[in-house]
């Protein structure tokens, strides 16, 4: 049991700090667009990541500084090019409403996004699969039982993040509260990648 719960703690004290892919899925959340597909993606790929830790890749992942590179450059420019739209989007001041009409990516344009911030973002390597796969060792045999603690993690928050955002639709009924998100993920974005460019 100690291992689950350990798991599970470490698991969401790295997963909370608000990213990237947290604020794609709130933003989703917001918008009531295929939410439980966002979740279901993020949920997924945490559990692949942390089962590939927990087995060891851990070890390879850091001793391959060329694919950590590739992937920090692709993620930096995926995340500039995502900080520009959300920018374009505070200008614009688009409304709920505007949310929800049809110019808004469908389905494959969702899942795509949700698995490029999740997958060409170096620091879930480091965090994930690193770092997890690293504190799992400590556990032993045990070491499993961490690692569905911080999956358990992972599925509690993506779904608590995403189907808990309908709590604050009449806070951005209001045009300047679409602004002032996406001004800040937009932000968020460009410091994030200056983040990985400046390494």
């Amino acid at each position: 049991m100690l291992p689950l719960l350990s798991g599970l703690a470490a698991g969401l004290s790295l997963i909370i700090a608000i990213g990237a892919q947290n604020a794609f899925v709130l933003r989703q959340g917001l918008a009531r667009r295929h939410v439980l597909l966002v979740i279901a993606v993020c949920a997924a790929s945490d559990a692949v990541l942390i089962a590939a830790g927990v087995a060891g890749l851990g070890a390879l992942v850091t001793h391959a500084p060329v694919a950590l590179e590739i992937v920090r450059w692709g993620g930096a420019a995926f995340l500039i090019g995502y900080g520009i739209r959300a920018a374009l989007r505070a200008w614009r001041g688009e409304s709920m409403r505007e949310q929800g009409e049809g110019r808004a990516p469908g389905w494959a344009g969702v899942l795509a996004t949700a698995l490029a911030l999740t997958w060409l973002n170096p620091h879930v390597y480091l965090d994930t699969v690193v770092l997890l796969g690293s504190m799992s060792a400590t556990h032993g045999d045990d070491r499993w039982w961490f690692a569905l603690g911080a999956m358990t993690g992972s599925v509690l928050w993506f779904t608590a993040l995403g189907l808990g955002a309908r709590l604050l639709v009449p806070l951005f009924r209001r045009r300047s509260s679409w602004r002032v998100l996406d001004a800040v993920i937009a932000l968020m974005m460009f410091a994030l990648a200056a983040q990985l460019l400046l390494r």
